[in-house]
């Protein structure tokens, strides 16, 4: 999935180059890339099919050239991840009815790969003698707000658990209580199923999407595919593949997994994740001089000096046209911000 605009990492993220397709880490790869090259260890690269919106095609041909037009699934209209799996499964199912399929994230960062590799296989194997929807939860290391929680139920196999509950970016104190009780894990956003169980999962809880797909059922991997999709994808509702199957669903299991894991989805997620100076300020790929300034994150054009002085613990991001300077305490609100940002200039910048 490589549709998201990624907007909590504005202005660094924008519209015409969300996260997905940035190099934070200064290795010659975005995190799209990096997404890739983990898979192709376990997938033929053949059957890796990317779903974006239309507007990143051709940034996707250029960091991934290898792919076919055939494996970029061109959105001709944002509508959240339930239409976006829905649409993977039909094109995927056309061309191989028995077929697994792992949906991951284009932006998630992932440091112990092997783990990750294991993680899948051992996954792959469930989905395949089981009637079930996996996904992978996270043990969580910290109360996180920003993350959704998974409760585990009764071990069905070893490290994999029957689904109890799903909760949605619960506040401070119940993500402590969550932590503490050892039943929680985050939500990875990351699934493995038959493309036969997730089409008969969202027949029956999301049929609105799926009368939408079968009118155009036969067209699916023919070149009549795109002009229908087109035509009909923007009727459907905009809801997550949680809210529109997993949360209803009886058949939904979790793999609990400890591999490193980060959304990457704010400023202090990076900041976790990237190396620091002494003061424990984060520059990247830009010259700053910080006095009396601790736990700061720094990203700015490279021919651009940033000179500061007595600050804490906050978010300094140049894009350009775009300054956020922000408490790092505050940035659940940069959501709030774009959209102020949207209301009083338009999509200028954004």
């Amino acid at each position: 999935m490589c549709g998201g605009i990624g907007s909590r990492f504005w202005p660094y993220s924008r519209q015409d180059k969300p996260k997905q397709f940035i190099d934070f880490f200064g290795t010659g790869r975005s995190l799209l890339q990096m997404t890739f090259d983990r898979i192709v260890s376990i997938v033929d690269p053949a059957n890796i099919i990317i779903v974006t919106n239309a507007q990143y095609t051709s940034l996707i041909r250029e960091q991934l050239p290898e792919l076919a037009p055939d494996q970029i699934l061109q959105e001709p209209a944002r509508r959240n991840t339930a239409p976006c799996i829905a649409w993977a499964t039909y094109h995927i199912l056309a061309r191989d009815p028995e077929a697994s399929i792992l949906v991951t994230p284009s932006d998630h960062l992932i440091t112990r790969e092997r783990e990750f590799e294991q993680s899948i296989l051992r996954g792959f194997e469930f989905i395949e003698s089981h009637d079930a929807l996996l996904t992978l939860g996270i043990r969580p290391t910290r109360p996180e707000t920003g993350y959704g929680y998974i409760q585990i139920g009764k071990e069905v196999e070893a490290g994999i658990n029957k689904v109890k509950t799903f909760t949605e970016k619960p506040d401070r104190s119940l993500a402590e209580v969550f932590v503490e009780s050892g039943e929680f894990f985050w939500n990875s956003g990351m699934f493995l199923w038959k493309g036969k169980a997730i089409k008969e999962a969202l027949e029956r809880y999301a049929s609105d999407i799926t009368r939408i797909f079968d009118a155009g059922k036969m067209l699916f991997a023919t070149e009549a595919e795109n002009e229908f999709v087109s035509t009909n994808f923007p009727a459907c509702m905009s809801i997550s593949i949680d809210y529109a199957v997993m949360e209803k669903a009886d058949n939904v299991y979790v793999e609990c997994v400890e591999f490193g894991w980060n959304d990457l989805g704010t400023w202090s997620t990076l900041y976790d994740n990237s190396p620091r100076n002494r003061d424990g300020n984060v520059t990247q790929n830009c010259r700053v001089l910080a006095y009396s300034s601790k736990g700061n994150i720094f990203a700015v054009p490279d021919d651009k000096l940033v000179v500061v002085d007595g600050l804490q613990d906050y978010i300094i991001a140049d894009s350009g046209d775009v300054l956020l300077i922000c408490p790092k305490s505050e940035e659940q609100r940069i959501k709030l911000m774009v959209n102020d940002v949207k209301e009083k200039y338009g999509d200028k910048y954004l």
